[in-house]
């Protein structure tokens, strides 16, 4: 076994290796790049080499340099994680010729499955089936045009070194294959140093499934079940389970053996996914095979019991696997949830900046139900514009995939983060989804059931009257703390506070009534007693206690006169007024939103990559008006309305915070 290993990576996956290698009595050695020198991968590690600029080419991408890293610090083996290097040929090739090993496939098997088009013909060859396509590269947009209208729209524009959603772009058009051909180039040649493309069917309402294959080098494959990971945007998974509400054992088995069958025809020996697309009807097509740890392998991980890197260190080291597939059982269910930096509101746009409060869900099992979250961040860190805007991994497990959403929900609610903008907000409402709890799903879940984009939904129901619960225990609360302080002109005995307020919900009117009872209070809502317990204090960000019997979590976020409350999916401003105070709120006048229709804000702070129009220039609706890159992706800002350019603000290269202008028009 390895005395030292080397994490050529960063993030969350890196801090994921390190704790595995921790456990198993390795020592471990990170690498960074200027904007991670104070990373928590960094601190994690009993070594860090600064390998170079933050720019991830001249970094983590910078095989001579991650070779270096080892000799320097006498590391035996590299774990690549997943991204980066993780499924280049070369690298391996590179750790070998200087006596370092891979922790990961051999060569050889990365050449034939890491790359998507080798991928499609070693599949082909091995009569696997799989979704229709050309499978050569693309040279020019004319050509990818020509491919497209000869294997009939949709069409799905794919990098061939891609991987993590990047370069990649759904066309149902000759316009849309034309621009896609174009952005999926450019983002595969900035995220994977590889800018070859290909083009194939587009299968409708489709399901990703994906088996998860482990190998040695002696011959031995097995499969672990499957992932379910069709809940996704802009092709990049979202939410993942395990296993799949879709199959049933027979195609379970199916799927697993045709995934051994194509490992073992290319000598897999490592840990891998062999990846399907699946109609409802649990028909499948081999899709295309991720030569590396998947960013999801935790749910595998949960209803397995079996530690994935512990398996993949143990094979690079020559150990014989040490499960044959008769001792693989799925115990249970998990759900993961990727939490991003993005703003759910603004199209999940981007967002960087402090991690002013990072106070995750607490880890471990209770009642049968576990949750974990692997995370690359801390309080006080700084989610920068060079990297993926993954924050944490929230994972839970339970006896049912019923109780593992709860718990899931749950989780969720309890998790803070200020600072940036996240996705918590949707994620939650997604597990509040009637369609997503029945399990009918399909990679077009988002589009088709937030085509508007997403906006948190207002409390209803039960919901609802928590949120007014907690807000008028809330205020209650406060009110108490008032009267404490030293120094007041009445004696704080002789004040009696109205038991009879309004709680607003936005703009949403409910009459309560507040009663003291033992450990809490009652509020009356509509005439129904909700007792309220909690030990939660002022300034905490969860508000965590009983509400009707159940343990909940709500966010608390303090505003003017009130608190902005989230919980369960849906979310409001919250404040408690006496009937007097109620009455003169109403008298008071809206406020008026500034006009911004006539600019271009820039939506994420980002990098100009292009500006596609001139001062004066007439612009129709959809037409595109410039292109903003920010965390590999490259995001095409596009005229809401017929105008004409008046003012151009940005040009080419510029780095745009937030809101800043990019142009207006008359």
């Amino acid at each position: 076994m390895f005395d030292k290993i080397l994490i050529a990576n960063r993030g969350e996956i890196a801090c994921r290796v390190i704790k595995t290698a921790k456990r198993m009595g390795i020592k471990t050695v990170a690498v960074y790049s200027d904007a991670d020198r104070d990373a928590l991968h960094v601190a994690m590690a009993d070594e860090a080499v600064h390998i170079g600029p933050a720019a991830a080419a001249q970094s983590y991408l910078d095989i001579d340099k991650i070779v270096a890293a080892c000799k320097q610090t006498g590391a035996q083996a590299v774990h690549p994680g997943y991204g980066f290097l993780s499924e280049r040929e070369a690298f391996p090739k590179a750790l070998a010729a200087a006596g370092i090993v891979f922790i990961g496939p051999n060569p050889g098997a990365i050449a034939a499955m890491g790359d998507k088009i080798e991928s499609k013909k070693a599949a082909a060859a091995a009569k696997v089936s799989t979704v229709p396509g050309f499978l050569g590269v693309i040279e020019n947009p004319h050509q990818a045009v020509k491919i497209a209208d000869e294997i009939g729209y949709p069409v799905m524009i794919k990098a061939s070194a891609g991987g993590g959603g990047k370069g990649m772009r759904i066309a149902y058009s000759a316009d849309e294959v034309a621009e896609g051909f174009a952005r999926a180039k450019s983002e595969a040649a900035s995220s994977f140093g590889d800018d070859r493309v290909f083009i194939e069917k587009f299968i409708t309402d489709p399901r990703h499934i994906e088996i998860q294959v482990l190998g040695d080098k002696h011959g031995n494959v097995i499969y672990l079940g499957e992932r379910e990971c069709s809940i996704q945007r802009r092709n990049q998974k979202v939410i993942e389970e395990a296993p799949s509400p879709l199959l049933d054992e027979a195609t379970r088995r199916l799927m697993g053996e045709q995934a051994v069958a194509l490992a073992k025809a290319v000598g897999y020996d490592s840990a891998g996914t062999v990846e399907f697309v699946a109609g409802q009807d649990k028909s499948f097509f081999f899709l295309e095979m991720n030569t590396r740890l998947q960013v999801e392998h935790p749910v595998t991980e949960m209803i397995t019991g079996i530690d994935l890197v512990e398996e993949m260190i143990r094979v690079a080291a020559g150990e014989r696997l040490r499960l044959k597939q008769a001792d693989v059982k799925l115990n249970g269910w998990s759900v993961e949830s990727r939490i991003y930096a993005e703003d759910p509101v603004r199209n999940f746009l981007p967002s960087t900046g402090r991690l002013v409060t990072y106070r995750p869900p607490q880890e471990g099992g209770q009642g049968g139900v576990s949750v974990r979250n692997d995370t690359g961040v801390y309080e006080g860190g700084e989610i920068s514009i060079y990297y993926d805007p993954m924050i944490a991994k929230l994972v839970t497990h339970a006896p049912t995939r019923e109780k593992a959403i709860a718990a899931q929900a749950k989780a969720l609610d309890a998790f803070a983060i200020e600072g940036i903008r996240h996705n918590i907000p949707f994620l939650s409402a997604l597990m509040q989804h009637p369609r997503w709890q029945s399990g009918k799903l399909s990679t077009g879940f988002i589009a088709e059931e937030f085509p508007q984009g997403f906006k948190a939904p207002a409390p209803q129901g039960e919901i609802a009257r928590r949120i007014v619960a907690v807000g008028a225990a809330i205020d209650h609360l406060f009110n108490e703390r008032k009267r404490q302080v030293s120094g007041q002109m009445r004696p704080a005995s002789a004040v009696k506070f109205d038991r009879e307020r309004v709680v607003m919900l936005g703009t949403e009117r409910h009459d309560v009534v507040i009663e003291d009872i033992d450990g809490g209070i009652t509020v009356l809502i509509d005439g129904q007693a909700w007792p309220v317990s909690s030990s939660w204090k002022p300034g905490e960000p969860v508000w965590t206690g009983e509400v009707g019997g159940e343990i909940i979590a709500v966010q608390v976020r303090p505003i003017l006169n009130g608190v902005s409350l989230a919980h369960a999916g849906a979310s409001a401003e919250v404040r408690v007024y006496t009937h007097r105070e109620a009455e003169l709120v109403a008298l008071m006048p809206a406020k008026i939103e500034a006009d911004t229709g006539k600019k271009l804000l820039c939506p994420m702070p980002g990098l100009v990559k292009a500006v596609n129009v001139k001062v004066g220039q007439e612009v129709k609706a959809g037409e595109p008006l410039c292109i903003v890159e920010a965390m590999k992706m490259e995001n095409v800002l596009r005229a809401e309305r017929d105008a004409t350019i008046s003012k151009i603000h940005a040009k080419e290269g510029d780095s745009l915070a937030v809101d800043a202008i990019i142009m207006e028009f008359a």
